[in-house]
């Protein structure tokens, strides 16, 4: 399959250390990275050691939105979504256009997530309902996690040796077919960072295409490369996609009765933790609790 088939889009923010792994791994494919404003030496390395690279700089409009930028300049039949701390493993991308060319059905393919030293990095989950955000914010997972009734936001017994369909898949590395963008649409821009992928599954999966896992392709993932180093905002950006997905897909009222879930929620862990998770949990308390649904999601 020539290379030109499948457009690269990564988005970044002070990208370092990782951003150089991640390109490297895709070169010869068309890529596109979409800066967000970074400041730690992301720009310099791009321009400098991918020059074929089409480099975006714009005002930080999330992740969705960086992907649509990226993806609104590629030329490709396929869209790879790659997160900047993330890399191929050998010919992964190759595998994951030949899986979706075997499945015209599939508007979304993704790999199979490895941590950095080789173990299994859980990518699949079920879409959010009021019951499973009870078993994930009140440890209720914790004392089943395999079983379905407990964990199915999570993926419960899901096995990642094998092809299967899901209803999501974490974002960090996506296949997206641009049939099937064209015909759904892009990221909802108003999901700004969690819960732009669940969104947009849910509606791929309405509209009647599928939603595939395949253990054939195989990228490793850091996680929380970006995230971590301004963890307390980017907590709430995590309830705020919940609610907006509910209140979406579900109506405002289940993503009330969520807030007043989520809530109950942070009040119990900022009692159960310590440190930082706890100053962090209490934040996101007071922040559910400061207004209804509606206005947290104006």
């Amino acid at each position: 399959m020539a290379d030109s088939r499948v457009s690269v889009v990564v988005v970044t923010y002070n990208a370092l250390p990782w951003i150089e792994r991640c390109l490297e791994s895709v070169r010869g494919h068309e890529t596109i990275v979409v800066d967000h404003g970074s400041t730690d030496g992301t720009l310099d390395l791009v321009r400098e050691r991918f020059p074929e690279a089409t480099l975006v700089e714009q005002e930080n409009k999330g992740l969705g939105g960086g992907s649509n930028a990226g993806m609104r300049l590629a030329t490709g039949d396929y869209y790879l979504l790659l997160n900047s701390d993330a890399w191929a493993i050998g010919d992964a991308v190759a595998r994951l256009a030949a899986f979706a060319n075997k499945h015209p059905r599939a508007a979304v393919v993704g790999p199979k997530l490895l941590n950095p030293d080789g173990s299994l990095q859980r990518s699949v989950r079920g879409f959010p309902t009021l019951w499973r955000l009870a078993t994930e914010y009140f440890f209720l997972r914790k004392l089943a996690p395999r079983t379905r009734a407990l964990n199915a936001f999570y993926g419960a017994r899901f096995k990642h040796d094998r092809v299967r369909e899901a209803d999501f898949l974490m974002g960090a590395c996506l296949l997206v077919r641009r049939e099937a963008a064209d015909t759904v649409g892009l990221f909802d821009e108003d999901f700004f960072m969690f819960s732009e992928e669940t969104d947009w599954c849910y509606r791929f999966r309405q509209s009647g295409w599928s939603v595939f896992f395949t253990p054939d392709a195989e990228f490793t993932h850091v996680g929380g490369a970006t995230t971590a180093r301004d963890w307390g905002p980017m907590y709430r950006e995590q309830l705020r996609g919940h609610l907006r997905f509910l209140a979406k897909h579900r109506g405002l009222t289940e993503a009330e009765q969520a807030r007043w879930l989520l809530l109950v929620a942070m009040l119990l862990r900022s009692v159960v933790f310590t440190g930082e998770r706890r100053k962090t949990s209490f934040a996101a308390a007071r922040w559910l609790a400061r207004s209804s649904a509606r206005e947290l999601l104006a």
